[in-house]
């Protein structure tokens, strides 16, 4: 049997097993895009279709809907890959994971929730360069987390989410204002 420094492939999947099923998931969401943006996608490509079509038989529509409707569905579920997850390791932290980013709650000195109507300002004007974003413009509200860690030289995380409410009390229970 192979090994992996020093340690049987059994015992590197054992590990992997017993800390995925000690991992306790507090709350996830997937951040779709909206299902008008569906509707738009189907309407354009029907059209596509049927000038890829014109005066030629019916199966250059059937072909040409098939693959542009392939590659729309794949392009809006590409969008929709962001998931907010926040999960609890058995030692009591807990871990937003993002973007294929991860954050501690031990490193949040503040939490708040940024309204729809204050979505302008906080991308706008009032943004932080070094502030690490995840944003989709299809989901108004964020959550704003100020950081106090002192090997990081980035402010804040500002997270699009569905329910930043739900994300903060998972997250950082008893510190958002």
């Amino acid at each position: 049997m192979p090994k992996v420094f020093g340690v049987s492939n059994n015992a590197v999947n054992a590990s992997a097993n017993a800390t995925a099923a000690a991992t306790n998931v507090l709350y996830t969401e997937r951040q779709w895009v909206p299902w008008y943006w569906w509707a738009a996608v189907a309407g354009l490509t029907v059209l596509l279709a049927g000038e890829m079509a014109l005066n030629r038989n019916m199966w250059w529509f059937f072909g040409a809907l098939i693959v542009v409707g392939a590659l729309a569905a794949w392009f809006l579920v590409w969008l929709s890959r962001n998931t907010v997850t926040v999960e609890q390791d058995p030692d009591g932290t807990r871990w937003l994971l993002t973007s294929d980013a991860n954050l501690p709650n031990t490193v949040v000195d503040r939490a708040m929730v940024v309204p729809a109507s204050a979505r302008q300002n906080a991308l706008g004007r009032q943004l932080d360069p070094a502030a690490f974003l995840v944003t989709r413009s299809w989901v108004p509200e964020h959550v704003l987390l100020v950081l106090d860690d002192p090997e990081d030289p980035t402010p804040y995380w500002l997270i699009s989410a569905k329910n930043p409410e739900a994300v903060l009390d998972a997250f950082v229970p008893g510190l958002n204002d």
